[in-house]
């Protein structure tokens, strides 16, 4: 079994108990205790478990910065008018992936009466477009994340491979000089694939991202062509973004 579906599989066991003990663990992946260790880890770097003697415990509901609903509703009116002005740069008849994540969720229900084709890896932008006559929905295949309701792993990387997009909307769990950032290794593989195969890169950040590095690092900023955030954003990190020649839209 390879480490990100080794991971995807811890996330599993601790959505759905408190403990587990390293010896479960290591039968219930099949791999070696040691192995079990480094994953966890891993998984305690994202803060979703504490490693105590003999196992981990899972983070508490509502500490992690992964809730879906929880991100939602943190800087909702920021995130509104970015999504308005991230929805602007889209033309009609465009093939558009769209990230994982409450920002892009803005901005996806400022599409539902476009005519686009969107590719998603994520359930709750997908019933967004549940009813939409004239969006064409495709979704990645993968493993459910259940704190984002997204789908990561080989299998949605490998469908994303298979892709070529026009636009890709992202958001990001940072942006400093060294680059754009997030806090999971699953969710910046499929990230990472997503920036590789579309024309053009949309990163939509509301300002409290700016200053905060993700824990993983994703891509430079140069990767983006436009950054969207809204009106609070810090002179310096204006600069910053137009310094390294990307477009800046201020919502």
């Amino acid at each position: 079994m390879k480490a990100a579906e080794r991971l995807l599989r811890l996330r599993g066991i601790f959505e759905r108990q408190e403990f587990a003990d390293l010896t479960t663990l290591s039968r219930a992946l099949r791999t070696s205790e040691s192995t079990v260790r480094r994953d966890l880890a891993a998984l305690e770097r994202e803060g979703l478990v504490k490693r105590v003697h003999g196992g981990a415990l899972a983070a508490p509901k509502g500490e992690t910065g992964y809730d879906f609903a929880g991100q939602a509703r943190r800087m909702a009116g920021a995130k509104a008018r970015i999504a308005r002005a991230a929805a602007g740069l889209l033309e009609d008849g465009q093939m558009v992936i769209l990230d994982g994540g409450s920002t892009v969720a803005a901005v996806a229900r400022e599409l539902v009466h476009r005519s686009l084709h969107v590719l998603t890896n994520s359930l709750p932008i997908a019933s967004v477009f549940e009813r939409a006559r004239d969006v064409e929905l495709t979704l990645t295949g993968g493993t459910l994340y259940p704190r984002l309701g997204v789908l990561l792993g080989p299998l949605s990387e490998q469908m994303l491979g298979a892709v070529a997009a026009d636009v890709l909307v992202m958001g990001t769990g940072g942006v400093t000089e060294a680059g754009f950032g997030n806090n999971s290794t699953l969710v910046v593989g499929s990230e990472r694939r997503m920036i590789e195969v579309s024309r053009r890169v949309v990163i939509v950040a509301d300002h409290t991202k700016f200053g905060r590095a993700g824990m993983i690092p994703l891509a430079p900023l140069e990767a983006a062509h436009v950054v969207v955030s809204d009106r609070d954003l810090d002179e310096r990190y204006r600069e910053m973004v137009r310094s390294r020649g990307v477009e800046l839209v201020l919502a």
